[in-house]
Parts: C-alpha cells; sequence; structure tokens
C-alpha cells in the first residue's frame, strides 16, 4: 500500500455513521511563513484560520508524521525542529537538527526523521521519539530536497549546487548512488508506484525522472508556458496525484502548477494560482491540491478532479511548505 493509500484510509475511518450516513470531520491545513516567523493552521472544510502559531526563525520545510500526530518544521535561522502537536497546536519539542534545515522526511515506519542541512552538505538522521541524532551522511553541496521511500529502505536527497539526487540506503546509512540532473534540483518525489523518483531542476527548467533500480535517468520534462521567457519557468514543489497518474509541478516565477501526465511525461495543463508558487500538498483523500503561493502570501486550492483553481485563501507572509492533517 502507498503512503497515499494509506492515508486515504485514514481519512475514511475518521468518517462518523450515523443511520448509514457518513460526516466527514475537518481536518487541519499548516503552512509555514517564512518571513513572519510562524504556521498558519486553517479548517481543511470552511478555509478559515484556526490558529496562527509562533515558531522559530525562518521556518520552510514541513511534514506531518504517518500517525498525523505531530508537524515537524525546519526553523533554518535556528538549526532545529519545531514539533506541533495537531490536537493541541502547540509545540512541544525542539529538536537539534544540525547547520540550516531546509526540506524533510519522516520514514513510513515512524522511527526515523531525515533532514537536509543546506549549510554542511548533511543529511541528520534523527529517531523521531526521542530527537536523538544518528548519523550524519555526507552528500552534495546545500542539500534541500528530502524524500524516503514506501518501504522505508531508501531515501533520496537533492543537493542544489552539486546538480545531483543521492540515494541513501537507510539500513547502512551509506551514499548507493549519486544522480546528475539539471541545475539546483530542490524537491524529490517518489512515484506512488516505487519505480521512479521525480527531481525539479528550479534553474534547470526541468523534471528528472530517475528509474530507481538502475539510478538512471529515463526522462527529463521541459516546460514551455506561452508569453513567458524561458528563464522565469523554475519547478521547486512536486506532488502526485493519488493515483499516480498526474504530477503536480510549481513553477515559480511563473506562477502555475504544471500537471504533467506520468504515462507520457508530457505536460497536460499549466493552472494560474498566486506569485511564486513554492510548495504543493496533496489532500489525504487525493480530492484537493493546495498550493503555496510565496510572493501573494496566501495559497491557492485546486480541485484534482476538474483541474481548476478553486479559491485562494490569505496565510501569512512568504508562504512557504504545507502539511495536512484528516
Amino acid at each position: 500500500m502507498t503512503i497515499g493509500a494509506m492515508r486515504a484510509s485514514l481519512v475514511a475511518a475518521t468518517m462518523l455513521t450515523a443511520g448509514g450516513v457518513g460526516t466527514a470531520e475537518a481536518g487541519s491545513i499548516f503552512v509555514t511563513n517564512e518571513k513572519d516567523n510562524t504556521v498558519t493552521v486553517l479548517d481543511s472544510q470552511t478555509l478559515e484560520i484556526v490558529k496562527t502559531i509562533k515558531t522559530s526563525r525562518r521556518p520552510r520545510g514541513i511534514i506531518i508524521s504517518h500517525d498525523f500526530k505531530e508537524v515537524y518544521v525546519c526553523a533554518g535561522d535556528d538549526d532545529r525542529l519545531d514539533v506541533i502537536d495537531t490536537e493541541t497546536l502547540e509545540i512541544t519539542r525542539q529538536l537539534d537538527s544540525g547547520p540550516d534545515p531546509e526540506l524533510l522526511d519522516v520514514d513510513p515506519k515512524g522511527e526515523r526523521i531525515y533532514i537536509a542541512n543546506e549549510d554542511d552538505a548533511m543529511v541528520t538522521v534523527m529517531a523521531r521519539d526521542t530527537g536523538e541524532v544518528i548519523t550524519e551522511v555526507m552528500v552534495g553541496v546545500e542539500p534541500e530536497g528530502m524524500a524516503v521511500s514506501a518501504d522505508s529502505k531508501i531515501t533520496v536527497a537533492t543537493s542544489e549546487s552539486t546538480s545531483m539526487a543521492h540515494f541513501i540506503d537507510n539500513e547502512t546509512l551509506e551514499v548507493l548512488a549519486h544522480v546528475l540532473v539539471d541545475t539546483r534540483p530542490r524537491h524529490a518525489e517518489f512515484h506512488p508506484d516505487q519505480k521512479s523518483v521525480w527531481v525539479t531542476s528550479e534553474i534547470g527548467g526541468t523534471v528528472s525522472v530517475i528509474d530507481v533500480a538502475s539510478h538512471a535517468v529515463v526522462q527529463k520534462i521541459g516546460f514551455e508556458v506561452q508569453g513567458l521567457r524561458q528563464e522565469l519557468i523554475q519547478p521547486v514543489g512536486l506532488r502526485f496525484s493519488a493515483d499516480g497518474k498526474w504530477a503536480f509541478v510549481a513553477l515559480g516565477p511563473a506562477n502555475r502548477v504544471a500537471v504533467v501526465d506520468t504515462a507520457t511525461y508530457k505536460v497536460h495543463d499549466y493552472i494560474l494560482v498566486g506569485q511564486r508558487p513554492w510548495h504543493v500538498e496533496i489532500a489525504p483523500d487525493g480530492g484537493k491540491l493546495y498550493v503555496a503561493n510565496g510572493l501573494t502570501n496566501d495559497m491557492t486550492v485546486i480541485d484534482v478532479a476538474t483541474l481548476t483553481a478553486e479559491k485562494s485563501v490569505p496565510v501569512g507572509r512568504l508562504p512557504w511548505g504545507i502539511a495536512i492533517k484528516p
């Protein structure tokens, strides 16, 4: 079962039934605001702000644990993770992440956190329950993207200045392969079938599709938006639809999210959103895509079935990343 499927099943488990009729409980959307040093929490049904949580300095990368109990926030300027309890919406722990954490991921087993330390070319591997640092794995210069496979066996880290994706064996904690991609890779994401990893390259303007078994780049996807200069098309965040049919790619200054057919690697559509979309997140039930728009200080909601932007809602200043609790 893929991570998306596991989360979708947990959503179904939260349905309250009475007389055979189910009513979904509202979930929470967490958005990091890099300039405000806050996380905005929104009700997933009404999209109204429930709370604004003060964080450590420069919150960027954000991830929710697979049991949905904790949200982890990378606070780059304070070299730590803020841990938010998803029930109380309070910061309950602060963990030493290593220098300048940017993006992170939690293994599906719920045992480890993998953190990209941009300032020291390392991936910090941390025990989730205690916050103890297990080891640091040396990768390329300015690591950022971080993705753990569904079986918890492999982690892929990207390094911006080295222009590589690094495959790490999570048992030995050694690097298996260094894969060259285009300039300034920002995000890595396993396809739901776990056979490939997709890596966005911001300055290169492409997405590299890497075969997990061979570590070979099997496809490079480029983008063209009518009326826009090529240098304005900068792929950053990426998420897949729950069924794996679509890849949604935030294109930064192009102010659009590209919709890529994962079977053909062709761009199906470009969806206009706010200014400088940074990272995106898919709803646990797969129905909505949420986009953090850095320069318009809002979040756009896209309907996945129709591939249309429904509305944008204000959050804090310079929104960067999104996590969702069903």
